[in-house]
């Protein structure tokens, strides 16, 4: 009889963290995105479905790095906005 835990790839990282962080400092709705993807990792592979956890970690990723660079991107505007701009034209 074989042991199923040695053919059980390891989890893929949930990305959690990331996905809250981006979600409260940074753009919310693709944060929100970003969490529900994660939460989706250790279901899937507590199922046993190892692509999609590993699918469901990269599109957690890559929603909350869209949350940082959005919310980057929305923050140099403002900032440029409410105080270069004046200075220039003020």
């Amino acid at each position: 009889m074989e042991n199923i835990n040695s053919e059980r790839p390891p989890m893929p990282s949930t990305y959690m963290a990331v996905a809250i962080l981006t979600t409260i400092f940074c753009c919310w709705p693709f944060g929100i995105v970003s969490i529900v993807k994660a939460t989706r990792v250790s279901s899937f592979y507590s199922q046993g479905l190892y692509p999609e956890a590993e699918r469901a970690s990269k599109s957690a990723r890559n929603w909350a790095l869209a949350s940082a660079i959005s919310g980057v991107v929305v923050y140099v505007l403002a900032l440029l906005f409410t105080i270069v701009l004046p200075l220039i034209f003020g």
